[in-house]
């Protein structure tokens, strides 16, 4: 059976998995639409909290950057899985004791005020839109490569099927069909990895093969990447390039955003008991455990696997490279969504993939006969074109795309409902029409989530110049924004509304408009004023997917002092936050 056919197939029945529990579990109330009427289990909640997290950009980018970053990737890593700690202890059962439905009701009630709910509408807002983007381009690129369709056609038959289970099912039907698509994205995550690990080293538990040697070597894996990879200009794999204080902030804001993310919080408000949002948060990192130590082995495999196609033999031998009249079949296909590509600069007819920015080894590289690197890969390509690239069995290929459009799907139904529920309830019902009846609410919210979903749909076709690094980015406007108000909200009675607005706001404008001045609209309009060498003129040498720790330091500063510079908040807000933090031993 062909690819294409396998991959409709493995596609098809997981939507048709995903439409019939979305009719199953329908929303019939307010509860269930927003908070799956607070009936889900720990452990299921700790596998919908671990698909509504682990987005294309876990499934996609991660081994991708890996890939191509080495060590200096270990970051992403350490940061998505430790911010799960910070909210575990720090905010979920806090935040299920409150009982609220949403992270701008927790504001608005914590900081007694309607315009700080409405920031926190915006916050939410800016942060879920940056998330959803990369989503919804994931969702096209798979459907581009692997079901031959145009990007905007599997544009429009991912929005389709979130559609119908976002707004027919609502929190309760998203969380239920997030378990399905946890089990097919780690299903689709590690098969091909143990697949790939047998083959290079022997070894069929990925995290082992990590460290074991290369099949009829004697060389392992790691030793054999740093060879190869410094033979060809690059920088040695298992070494980092990154500044001390930019690893420490990309680290920390990833971590902070993590537990600042309002998609992933709500999880949170769909159990029981606030011992299950404990529960949930742990099964939770068990869950994303799984992925992201896998993670590092399958962005090695497929660097290795990558310079051994277009490098199979001697380094600078004129018969090393690979001859352009014998590409093999993933990489003419790949090709054709413009993702993957050459250019034979020096007319040789042959591919020279190496680092043409080393000074040291561009005199060797002119040597050979090169006149500059001629291969580019889209590093978001790697974790779906490896078991190609490794000749597995069409169904082991036709899996992966099943399991990258669901890790797109899940992450992206939690944030079109996070959008839905700030307009519907944190608006329309919290600040205008606060009388609606439940019934129009409902409907609300499902008008809602459908022009969430276009919106969405639109930012997938065009999106942002800086979308490859689009969760960096939106992890860091958490951060900056929402994390700081609702831990001191939590912990620190005497912030108040002043307080956290202004924080809110600073940390909000600050860390957009450095993302955007570095990365955004403003080098498409005036191009950089600094040159090539843009890190020179990062603050403090920080890039942008680590600024939102400096935001979130901005706006813990701004929201104490202008608190302390302005009357306390009433007396029954503090008593509020005090029993808050009082345990309850019968949860």
């Amino acid at each position: 059976m062909s690819l294409k056919v396998l991959t409709y197939l493995a596609v098809g029945i997981s939507f048709a998995l995903y439409i019939g529990i979305a009719f199953w579990s329908r929303a019939k109330d307010t509860g269930d639409f927003y908070i799956a009427g607070r009936g889900v289990s720990p452990l299921a909640n700790g596998m919908a909290t671990a698909a509504d997290w682990m987005s294309a950009a876990s499934f996609l980018s991660i081994a991708g950057l890996i890939a191509f970053l080495g060590y200096d990737g270990s970051v992403y890593l350490m940061g998505w899985t430790g911010g799960y700690v910070l909210l575990a202890l720090l905010l979920a059962p806090y935040l299920r004791k409150f009982g609220k439905f949403t992270v701008p009701e927790f504001i608005g009630e914590r900081y007694y005020s309607k315009t700080a709910r409405v920031v926190a509408v915006i916050c939410l807002i800016f942060i879920s839109f940056t998330y959803v983007a990369g989503q919804m381009r994931g969702v096209g690129i798979v459907f581009s490569r692997f079901l031959e369709v145009p990007v905007t056609t599997g544009l429009v038959i991912g929005m389709t099927v979130v559609f119908i289970y976002a707004v027919l099912g609502g929190m309760k039907g998203i969380t239920y069909t997030q378990v399905a698509q946890y089990c097919v994205l780690i299903f689709a995550y590690t098969v091909p990895a143990i697949f790939i690990a047998i083959q290079i080293t022997g070894n069929p538990i990925p995290q082992l093969a990590f460290g074991s040697e290369i099949v009829g070597t004697g060389t392992a894996l790691l030793d054999k990447l740093d060879d190869i990879v410094t033979s060809l200009g690059f920088k040695q794999y298992t070494s980092g390039s990154k500044s001390m204080i930019d690893v420490f902030c990309i680290t920390l804001a990833l971590m902070v955003g993590t537990a600042g993310l309002p998609h992933v919080i709500v999880r949170f408000f769909t159990v029981p008991k606030v011992r299950d949002a404990r529960k949930s948060a742990g099964y939770a990192l068990l869950f994303i455990a799984i992925l992201y130590t896998t993670a590092p082995v399958v962005g090695a495999m497929a660097r290795y696997n990558l310079i051994n196609t277009i490098q199979p033999g001697e380094i600078g031998a004129v018969d090393g490279n690979l001859a352009i009249d014998d590409l093999p079949s993933w990489f003419e296909t790949w090709q054709k969504t413009g993702l993957i590509g050459f250019e034979d600069k020096n007319g040789d007819g042959r591919i020279q993939y190496y680092n043409d920015d080393n000074a040291e080894f561009a005199a060797q590289a002119a040597e050979y006969g090169w006149q500059g690197n001629e291969l580019t890969v889209d590093r978001d390509i790697m974790v779906l074109a490896n078991p190609e690239i490794a000749g597995l069995p069409n169904w082991v290929i036709a899996l992966v795309a099943a399991g990258a459009i669901a890790a797109a799907l899940s992450t992206a139904a939690g944030l079109l409902l996070v959008i839905s529920a700030a307009i519907s309830h944190d608006l329309i019902k919290g600040i205008f029409v606060p009388d609606i009846s439940e019934k129009k609410e409902l409907l609300a919210g499902r008008i809602a989530a459908a022009f969430a979903i276009m919106i969405a749909g639109y930012l997938g076709f065009d999106p942002p110049g800086w979308v490859a690094q689009v969760v960096a980015f939106a992890f860091g406007l958490a951060a900056a924004s929402l994390f700081p108000v609702i831990l001191l909200g939590i912990f620190f009675k005497r912030v108040n509304k002043e307080g956290a607005i202004a924080g809110m706001l600073t940390g909000l404008v600050f860390t957009y408009g450095y993302i955007e001045y570095f990365k955004g609209l403003f080098l498409k309009w005036a191009g950089a004023p600094w040159g090539e060498n843009v890190a020179e003129h990062w603050l403090f040498g920080i890039s942008p997917e680590g600024i939102g720790a400096v935001g979130m330091c901005l706006n813990f500063i701004v929201a104490i002092t202008v608190s302390h510079m302005t009357a306390p908040p009433p007396e029954r807000i503090q008593y509020m936050v005090e029993q808050i933090r009082v345990p309850r031993h019968f949860d």
